[in-house]
């Protein structure tokens, strides 16, 4: 029998049923294939988030009744490639308690205590907020036929507008239910809804929308909100607009981006950090990726070098980053923090 080597071939070896999902900078699926090659070192991590592969493994092994969900994050190199000490020192835990040979008759018989057992004093366990929590909920159950919670009826009925019901009342669960099922003629009534919500609504509600694409209608909505949130002075409600068109791919998501970022009074560290974590994708673009940097360059409260690290680990991103930081031009703002972040590292 071969030795066991990556959580991969643990899963793989055990039989057990196993569904993955990113949760570093969204919740979204991750296929097998995607934890194969990091863990193989032919691919770094697609979704970094602060130095780390977030993942959570939702799986059944042997006989146990209901599914275990590891919340894993995997330390990365600076290359955005697996660090692998610390997994390997899971896994030999993880063998030691489970038995070593995986195919083993008393591995499929380990109980939930054996898998909670592990997460325990785990260097790479980790809690997601709680809005992360409710999206992997509502993702796993929607996407193994299950039914939605119990809070997802009210959260319809709200949000359509078809029942007075008070908003306080409404549970995250069933925003995060009602997201994940969202279809085309949904959105277009919810869109409607979006300029008259309470501020509280909106701000779970796009919290819960960043995690996936969005019909053009929603988000031109979304924008038109946080365009009136900036008028007003409500950067909260700003910033969780442009966090929730992240995903989308309409094109008005990428223009939007680029009229705030034209405006050097809208960007400030938070916009710029709801960019960077949310709406990183839009970044992948000749003009909008220098003038985001510019403008993290310009502002004196942004943490410019941990951002452009975090940024530069998203494989997509690294060249474009790099190139856009080679090439900017002498006396720039960019070439101040660059020259300040070399003086530092020498001293």
């Amino acid at each position: 029998m071969q030795p066991i080597h990556t959580l991969d071939e643990f899963f793989t070896r055990s039989g057990a049923e196993v569904s993955l999902y990113h949760m570093g900078r969204r919740v979204t699926a991750c296929t097998r294939d995607v934890l194969r090659a990091f863990e193989n070192a032919e691919h770094a991590w697609p979704e970094p988030w602060q130095g780390q592969a977030r993942l959570a493994i939702v799986f059944r092994l042997g006989a146990m009744e209901e599914p275990a969900i590891w919340f894993l994050a995997l330390p990365l190199d600076e290359q955005g490639m697996l660090s692998p000490a610390q997994r390997d020192g899971f896994i030999n835990r993880l063998l030691e308690t489970l038995g070593r040979n995986a195919a083993a008759t008393d591995l499929g018989a380990a109980d939930t205590a054996d898998v909670d057992h592990l997460m325990k004093d785990n260097p790479l366990a980790f809690t997601p907020d709680i809005t992360f929590q409710a999206m992997l909920n509502a993702r796993a159950t929607h996407a193994h036929g299950l039914s939605a919670s119990q809070h997802l009826e009210a959260v319809e009925a709200y949000l359509s507008g078809q029942q007075t019901i008070d908003w306080q009342a409404l549970g995250l669960q069933g925003i995060a239910d009602y997201v994940v099922r969202l279809d085309n003629e949904t959105a277009e009534a919810l869109a409607g809804r979006i300029p008259g919500l309470p501020t509280s609504v909106i701000h779970s509600l796009c919290y819960c929308l960043e995690h996936q694409p969005l019909p053009d209608a929603l988000v031109e909505a979304l924008c038109a909100r946080g365009e009136v949130a900036a008028s007003e002075g409500d950067l909260e409600t700003l910033c969780a607009c442009v966090r929730s068109v992240g995903s989308s791919r309409a094109a008005l998501a990428g223009e939007w981006y680029s009229h705030l970022l034209n405006d050097p009074a809208a960007c400030g560290p938070d916009l710029m950090a709801a960019i960077a974590g949310r709406g990183w994708p839009w970044l992948e673009d000749a003009e909008r990726l220098p003038r985001f940097l510019q403008r993290l360059a310009e502002d004196e409260r942004s943490h410019f070098a941990s951002v452009v690290r975090d940024i530069a680990l998203i494989p997509r991103l690294r060249l474009p980053v790099m190139l856009t930081l080679r090439d900017a031009p002498a006396g720039s703002a960019i070439q101040a923090r660059l020259s300040a972040m070399q003086s530092s590292h020498n001293g």
